[in-house]
């Protein structure tokens, strides 16, 4: 217990007393109470433990079915919406938090829930569903849909649910200085949790930086080759100010200004 207690101190800096955490964390009351409700089960007194079971769901919010498979120091945190199905196993030190579903995608009586290795956390809000296999140490993002199995120490955001590649330095180097050259700062978020906007972003400063390099080499022939290029200066892009409509009236005045001369001309 007092392993269990320190485990969720180091896990939630919101924990201010061993009383609070007894008193307060409906997913220590849960996890008790499976414990429970799984030894009843074990014992084939499988009525009274679905029983209880739907009692813990009822008082804490969180439905962990006694059939399935906890290890030590597992943490719930805030618990509300979890879902823990009859055939899902956790492993050691394992962390999850509110609105996560363990669930199958089958009728047949078979393993049909997901197994989770040590020290796996996942997301508020996440799916994982199926008899996947979730790697040890591995991370699954916030609202996730996870149907296939993660590696270990590996992170996995989006629907359906992709393994996050960490950025190569030299490219994300490249990618920064392209976005400061055309005035686009693409990199307010963390590296690991891209989005497809973001990728697409990339991938156009990838392009630009390879057309960069291509038009120097062409430059620098054409000039060893004796042709004289002009250096002309490229324009700034004021990005800042794109699609911004406060000069549109004053260009239609105008507009309509030169109208009415040439018909005062003609008149």
């Amino acid at each position: 217990m007092r392993k269990y207690i320190a485990s969720i101190f180091r896990r939630d800096p919101a924990a201010h007393s061993v009383l609070e955490i007894l008193i307060a964390y409906p997913g220590v009351h849960a996890v008790a109470m499976h414990r429970l409700s799984h030894l009843l089960w074990r014992l084939r007194l499988r009525l009274i433990a679905r029983v209880l079971s739907q009692l813990t769901r009822w008082l804490t919010g969180i439905e962990i079915h006694p059939g399935a498979l906890i290890g030590n120091r597992f943490f719930i945190d805030h618990g509300m919406g979890v879902v823990i199905g009859e055939t899902a196993e956790i492993g050691d030190d394992c962390t999850l938090y509110h609105g996560v579903t363990l669930g199958g995608t089958t009728w047949q009586r078979e393993k049909r829930h997901p197994t989770l290795g040590n020290d796996v956390v996942v997301g508020a809000g996440a799916k994982v569903l199926g008899p996947i296999i979730i790697g040890d140490g591995a991370r699954i993002g916030s609202n996730s849909v996870v149907v296939k199995d993660v590696p270990a120490g590996a992170t996995v955001v989006g629907i359906p649910g992709r393994i996050v590649v960490p950025h190569d330095d030299e490219k994300s180097e490249q990618r920064r200085k392209m976005a400061a050259k055309i005035g686009f700062d693409a990199y307010g978020q963390t590296a690991d949790m891209p989005d497809p906007v973001a990728n697409a972003v990339d991938v156009m400063l990838d392009h630009m930086h390879a057309l960069d390099g291509k038009l120097e080499q062409i430059c620098r022939a054409l000039k060893q080759s004796g042709v004289e290029l002009a250096d002309v200066a490229l324009p700034e892009l004021d990005v800042h100010h794109l699609g911004d409509e406060t000069d549109v009236p004053e260009q239609k005045s105008k507009h309509t200004e030169k109208e009415g001369k040439e018909e005062e001309r003609n008149t």
